[in-house]
């Protein structure tokens, strides 16, 4: 043991008399040392230290030490190099244990923390205990010191590799959110560009069809089967420019591009009247017209899945649709008088739709929630952080 005195604190650093313990080589390559134990003794007493450390040493333990006396000390110890476990009297001149006990939750939170003191009463060590202590020894049975030291270095070294598990699985999580927005934004582009392509070019097309068969029509004069056959073409010709104008509206609305959000809802919320019967009622308190255009094609999203879910399941007579801004927040809220959504539906592993719906949400930082009351309906909030300012100009890019 070498010792130092330094402002009044006791020093020692001690390494085991015996030969490190190695890993085993990958095959072919050299032997890599195995890192000791970095220990941090807080005790008054020399005896007791060397007794403390001389247990430690007969059970085979690899490791250092670092003996001190004093808060200083104590503080420039930890401030060093954080140990791997600290061990501590809880009675010392002008410094006690809950004292250290505090500073180590201060400066070495994930550090194991065991008092290695005297006889201690049951209501201090309970209260120890809570406040943060991973374990207590009596100096009269050290024999404990040893296993209580292993114990305590591995759950410490599990709860590293939980947190690292859980750091790694964030950022996998992050990683994957981050492709599935990129993948969002990549389909919302190309259903907008094949709509402005299904719109004009075919649009555009059938409607020159549609002019050189009138134009044929009114050529011909007497052929009564062949006027009717062009009559029949040029309807079905009609037939095919309205479908071709609800395929390229169901990719993209033009009304979301061109009057913004909440016409977009109230355009969606009267076709959605239309095609099912049921009764909708739309209130929109949004000075903002038009919005920022990810933030806009998120909630029409949201919307149209609401709505879809509706129809598929709800079974409801009357909607309740409410667009508001709130505070600095953006706030839909889609109310039904259907058959209500159960929590365990809305937490089901297979309700892929509301799980996606959370993503959308999640990827502008906000949040949606689904609440259901059995034949009493279901409400569907979507509260979403507004941009510092409105965009005035707005159009598919």
């Amino acid at each position: 043991m070498r010792k130092s005195t330094k402002g009044g604190a006791v020093l020692s650093a001690v390494a085991a008399p015996r030969a490190r313990r190695r890993a085993s080589p990958p095959e072919g390559g050299a032997p890599v040392s195995s890192p000791s134990v970095r220990i941090v003794l807080l005790e008054d007493m020399e005896a007791d230290a060397e007794l403390i450390l001389e247990t430690l040493l007969g059970t085979g333990l690899d490791f250092t030490a670092v003996t001190v006396d004093s808060r200083e000390g104590f503080e420039a110890a930890l401030s060093h190099r954080l140990p791997n476990i600290i061990l501590s009297d809880y009675y010392l001149p002008n410094f006690e244990g809950d004292a250290a006990l505090q500073i180590a939750k201060q400066m070495a939170p994930d550090v194991p923390f065991i008092f290695v003191t005297g006889i201690l009463g049951e209501e201090v060590v309970i209260a120890m205990l809570t406040e943060g202590a991973t374990d207590y020894v009596l100096k009269s049975r050290l024999s404990r010191l040893g296993p209580a030291v292993t114990r305590a270095l591995r759950e410490a070294e599990q709860r590293r590799e939980n947190l690292n598990g859980q750091v790694k699985l964030r950022r996998s999580l992050d990683q994957l959110r981050a492709l599935t927005g990129h993948l969002r934004f990549v389909r919302e582009e190309e259903r907008t560009r094949i709509a402005r392509e299904v719109h004009d070019e075919l649009g555009q097309a059938l409607t020159s069809l549609k002019l050189d068969l009138s134009w044929v029509y009114g050529k011909i004069s007497g052929e009564r089967a062949l006027r009717r056959k062009i009559k029949a073409m040029s309807d079905h010709v009609d037939a095919t420019i309205h479908t071709v104008r609800r395929i390229a509206t169901d990719l993209r609305p033009g009304v979301l591009d061109t009057l913004g959000l909440a016409a977009a809802i109230e355009w969606q919320t009267a076709d959605f009247q239309m095609r099912t019967g049921i009764t909708c009622e739309v209130k929109i308190d949004l000075k903002e017209t038009i919005m920022d255009r990810e933030l806009s094609t998120m909630c029409f999203r949201i919307f149209q899945e609401t709505l879809t879910n509706i129809m598929r399941h709800a079974k409801a007579t009357l909607v309740e649709v409410s667009l508001a801004r709130v505070e600095t927040e953006l706030v839909l809220t889609v109310r039904d008088n259907g058959r209500g959504i159960t929590e365990e539906q809305v937490v089901h592993a297979k309700s892929l739709g509301l799980i996606g719906m959370r993503e959308r949400v999640a990827q502008l930082g906000g949040q949606v929630f689904f609440f259901g009351l059995p034949n009493r309906g279901t409400t569907v909030t979507m509260r979403v952080p507004m941009p510092d300012a409105p965009v005035h100009e707005f159009g598919p890019s």
